[in-house]
């Protein structure tokens, strides 16, 4: 099959590689229909995580027509036309039941191997599926194959981070960064019911997308971002903030603009060695730092409904479709925000 592969810092190729196969009896393969870049995948990309085999298939966000499954496989037919969460999971497990599907004691992330242990990605015309009847999902009536592939990662994501915020009516929000996890959260915290969402990024075509999501689009570049946040709640900053982008300068102004005895809610994945806060400032203000991973397949279970209403227009962040054999270039414009991109769809 083709994929596109990791062969080091900044070099991703469109080769083939073996068909994958069933391997256990809970296996299933699924053909790709789509996929698409995330911005976590930007950190393998760039080497900030480090560790994974070359010749890997990259990617986790993913969607396709079920092909082959194994002779312990119940509830996913041959013929399904299944979304997966980023990560799989056994549904049985403490984490499983607790809602924490990401922490699975058997889950694995797609697209990562690392001396030959792990799963290959969904940037991929085929891909294994372990454990499929916990970790897939047939797409619903009513959700878009594209609404579909959203619900396994970025909007299940921005949600997460939402609701880790707490979310009540009269208080004040910021969300950092707009990209597509951002712009995810801020439809977030307005469904769970905030009245005032602040969107805070440089990149004026994404606050562009965040002011018509109905957020107060704030410029970080040109716009004393602490000021108006402090005067928007009487001089004491944001109620919550969330986090959504991962690097110091974005987890120090998270720390900046939230209020004493309020939540930052991090979903950016954040590859410093150390937070840009000391237990002391975080003490000092009696924070609440939540951070971690989602869990997407729980997620997905509650936001089924929400994108059969058709209440919001998500997929609209998508700014280019490419072909899977134009992947390469489709990293380099997400990677160096070319042409406006803001989210890369990939068909093989």
């Amino acid at each position: 099959m083709k994929a596109l592969t990791f062969h080091g810092k900044e070099t991703i190729r469109y080769e083939s590689i073996p068909d994958p196969e069933i391997l256990f009896p809970t296996d299933a393969i699924v053909k790709v229909t789509l996929c698409a870049i995330c911005g976590s995948d930007l950190h393998v990309y760039h080497e900030h995580e480090k560790g994974l085999d070359r010749g890997t298939a990259m990617g986790h966000e993913f969607v396709g027509e079920v092909v082959a499954v194994g002779k312990e496989v119940r509830a996913i037919r041959i013929g399904n036309q299944v979304m997966s969460p980023f990560t799989t999971n056994c549904g049985n497990c403490f984490y499983c039941n607790i809602g924490l599907t990401c922490r699975c004691i058997h889950g694995q992330l797609y697209g990562w191997r690392e001396e030959e242990k792990g799963l290959h990605g969904g940037q991929a015309e085929y891909v294994r599926v372990p454990m499929a009847d916990s970790t897939l999902m047939e797409i619903p009536d009513g959700v878009t194959t594209e609404e579909a592939l959203f619900l396994g990662d970025i909007l299940s994501t921005g949600f997460f981070c939402a609701k880790q915020a707490e979310i009540k009516p009269k208080s004040t929000y910021a969300v950092v960064g707009c990209g597509p996890v951002g712009l995810m959260a801020v439809l977030g915290a307005i469904e769970y019911g905030a009245e005032k969402v602040y969107a805070i990024d440089t990149v004026a075509e994404r606050l562009d997308r965040a002011k018509q999501f109905g957020a107060i689009p704030i410029n970080a570049s040109a716009e004393n971002t602490l000021e108006i946040i402090k005067v928007a709640n009487e001089g004491r900053g944001a109620d919550a903030v969330l986090e959504a982008v991962g690097n110091s300068s974005t987890n120090k102004l998270a720390y900046d603009l939230v209020r004493p005895g309020g939540i930052i809610s991090a979903v950016g994945v954040c590859t410093d060695q150390h937070l840009a806060f000391s237990p002391t400032q975080a003490y000092d203000k009696n924070l609440t730092y939540k951070v971690g991973c989602c869990p997407a397949r729980s997620m997905m279970n509650e936001l089924v409904p929400m994108v059969q209403s058709k209440k919001h227009d998500f997929t609209s962040i998508i700014t280019h479709r490419l072909s899977l054999s134009e992947g390469a270039l489709g990293y380099d414009i997400f990677a160096n925000k070319k042409d406006n991109c803001l989210k890369v769809m990939l068909k093989p």
